[in-house]
């Protein structure tokens, strides 16, 4: 019996304490008196009790918010920047081995690149070239970050904030161009318009007979209509006669 029961305070001291459950989705990084001796993959895993310990690193895909930045741009606009970096560590053992805290490290960063990349694009080209600014900004924090083991996978810039008086002037400038372009448009359908009755008069004055046609088809559509009317026909050339008697 003595021998069981120094088993069992053997196996609550020692074995008990050094089971670790690492889940899919972590490795556990393992050190042995305070040096690193390993990774644990997934599954169930034993440590040593009093001389090793182990840390768990998440190796999913981790999107972190970089807060907003006040930039100003290249032609001198101070706007408001925010965007959202996705990142996967990819070396657990250097995540916690070559920085305090991964995560802090690589938001910090993700900052001051958003900060420097935003700062050389005029406000213009910001608005409108978002996802060449976004590949620039994971380029760099990328570079970075690899000495930590961490991947960044994606960066994406969210809300491009303007100050009032800039959105107020964008607006009267947004609504000006849809006035030019209505006028255009108005100004196109009236000069094709002209056009066509232009070539419609020389097509009749050429055809023999074709005034007369078209006079006769006016006086059937006015006498179709019940109100009444006076209608004075009078003959062709009438008009130079009575301005010579004139």
């Amino acid at each position: 019996m003595p021998i069981v029961i120094i088993i069992l305070i053997i196996i609550l001291l020692v074995v008990v304490p050094g089971v670790r459950v690492v889940r899919q989705f972590e490795r556990g990084v393992v050190f042995t008196l305070g040096k690193y001796s390993g990774t644990r993959d997934p599954g169930l895993r034993i440590v040593i009790p009093y001389l090793q310990t182990m840390s768990r690193v998440d190796v999913r895909s981790t999107p972190i918010d970089v807060p907003k930045q006040e930039v100003i741009t290249k032609d001198n606009v101070t706007v408001n920047v925010d965007a959202i970096v996705y990142f996967r560590v990819l070396s657990p053992s250097k995540a916690l081995l070559e920085t305090t805290n991964y995560v802090y490290a690589t938001t910090n960063f993700a900052q001051a690149a958003l900060r420097d990349i935003t700062g050389n694009f005029e406000l213009d080209e910001l608005l409108s070239k978002r996802d060449e600014i976004s590949a620039q900004i994971k380029e760099i924090v990328d570079k970075e970050t690899d000495k930590w083991g961490i991947d960044i996978e994606n960066v994406k810039l969210q809300n491009i904030e303007l100050p009032s008086d800039m959105k107020r002037a964008m607006a009267k400038q947004a609504e000006a161009e849809r006035e030019r372009r209505a006028a255009i448009i108005a100004a196109d359908g009236e000069k094709s318009a002209a056009q066509a009755v232009s070539e419609a008069a020389s097509l009749l004055a050429k055809t023999p007979g074709g005034i007369q046609i078209r006079t006769l088809q006016t006086l059937e559509k006015i006498s179709s209509d019940p109100s009444q009317k006076t209608v004075i026909m009078l003959p062709a050339g009438a008009e130079k006669f009575l301005q010579h008697l004139g």
